[in-house]
């Protein structure tokens, strides 16, 4: 066998291989995913082709609890969005370190989470497309798997267990928070303020519960920027 067909074989195993950690903490996630659409009423083929295409945990799971409390389209949308802006920054990071063509990079962006680009940001070398193909088919497939028998087998569950399901998106966005405020304590502030003006909007304005979480992003995100100075990594990969 070739030497390249060898290195290429290598790449794409070595990125299964440090996809599997992925793998066993998305599976349970989509696994709640899967059972609090199921009981919000959405049908199989559209919470299918949502993760499908989506592959975005943290804002299925916000545009999932939009959808359910009666939020407008336009509003979903736009939260979604803005949630899901972190991903332009990571994508540029890691460009130059991807030697491929645009559909693969596409491809590549397609499959960028939080914790992919964890993985891949650590890799010394070039990101090798057989490396990605492998490391976010296997980050791929842990999300998908998991939303098919979170909807399907969900319900064989206890009933106190699938109450509880019902917390996994404050949980997913507090480990989301956790790391960002161990990394600068001040972040726990513009986290505050944001949660501080949600409830201004909803319990004080009367905003609707998507809007309300469309000001507040914006809000805190804007003190954020003048309040927290760039971080070194932000200014590399600009």
């Amino acid at each position: 066998m070739p030497v390249d067909n060898i290195m290429r074989q290598s790449s794409f195993r070595q990125g299964l291989l440090q996809g599997v950690p992925i793998f066993i903490g998305y599976f349970p996630a989509a696994v709640a995913f899967g059972l609090l659409a199921r009981n919000g009423g959405l049908d199989f083929p559209a919470v299918l082709l949502f993760s499908m295409t989506n592959f975005a945990g943290a804002s299925q799971f916000l545009a999932l609890n939009l959808t359910l409390t009666g939020s407008a389209l336009y509003e979903i949308i736009t939260g979604v969005l803005l949630v899901n802006l972190r991903y332009l920054l990571m994508s540029a990071s890691l460009r130059p370190k991807l030697r491929c063509g645009l559909l693969l990079r596409g491809l590549a962006a397609f499959g960028n989470t939080d914790e992919v680009f964890a993985v891949a940001s650590l890799r010394e070398s070039y990101l090798e497309p057989r490396f990605m193909a492998g490391l976010e088919a296997v980050s791929y497939a842990g999300w998908i798997s998991g939303t098919v028998t979170g909807y399907l087998f969900g319900a064989v569950l206890p009933g106190p267990v699938q109450a509880a399901v019902g917390g996994t998106l404050y949980a997913l966005f507090a480990a989301l928070l956790v790391p960002e405020v161990k990394r600068e304590s001040r972040n726990l502030v513009v986290a505050g303020l944001a949660a501080a003006i949600n409830c201004v909007m909803v319990y004080g304005a009367g905003l609707s519960i998507g809007w309300s979480f469309v000001v507040a992003l914006i809000a805190a995100a804007l003190f954020g920027a003048f309040y927290i100075p760039p971080s070194p990594e932000y200014r590399e990969a600009l």
